[in-house]
């Protein structure tokens, strides 16, 4: 798996930042590999909500951490800094979306993931599990794929209002429906 990170003067010179005098780069910059550190690992399981294959994932994350570093500089701060990756990150996936304009990709493409700390028979049933609840959430239309991906993140009902840019009794209602969905999906699937 490749790890993504900032690296070099020529990525701080991206979307106009070159005004910006070398102290407040490297601030940024700081900023940047902070919000990655701490939820770089949360932002690729997001893809996987987004995407099947391994590669199109990483495609993807490279998509979502370039759009956060476009989008730092105008980060006021009214929110958290995992609310305001998670919003661009959402953004971004939407965007994503839309340009690939078909199916998410069949459930036969998924990847198996090994944990060396479990059985082959645990690791089996676990996968299996992993990946019918990923083709499950990817089979749901986009707004209750949404809320169950930042649900499944442990964000409160609140920080996926900030993300969506909705209300909580939105989130609260879609939540909802979508649990319902994702029930019916799986009980559908042998």
């Amino acid at each position: 798996m490749r790890t993504w990170s900032l690296a070099g003067d020529s990525v701080l010179n991206i979307a106009g930042l070159e005004a910006m005098s070398s102290v407040d780069r490297r601030a940024l910059a700081a900023q940047y590999e902070r919000i990655f550190e701490a939820h770089g690992p949360a932002l690729l399981r997001l893809t996987a909500s987004y995407e099947a294959p391994p590669q199109a994932r990483e495609d993807l994350l490279q998509e979502i951490l370039l759009a956060i570093w476009r989008a730092l500089p105008s980060f006021r701060g009214d929110c958290s800094e995992k609310t305001f990756a998670f919003r661009v990150a959402h953004n971004r996936c939407l965007t994503h979306v839309w340009r690939r304009g078909k199916s998410p990709q069949s459930e036969a493409e998924l990847p198996e993931v090994p944990d060396p700390r479990k059985s082959p028979e645990t690791l089996a049933i676990d996968s299996r599990r992993r990946e019918t609840l990923l083709a499950a959430i990817r089979a749901l239309p986009v707004n209750y794929r949404q809320v169950i991906t930042l649900a499944l993140e442990d964000m409160t009902p609140a920080e996926i209002a900030a993300v969506l840019g909705v209300t909580e009794n939105n989130v609260a209602v879609r939540l909802n429906r979508a649990r319902k969905a994702l029930r019916s999906i799986l009980e559908e699937r042998p």
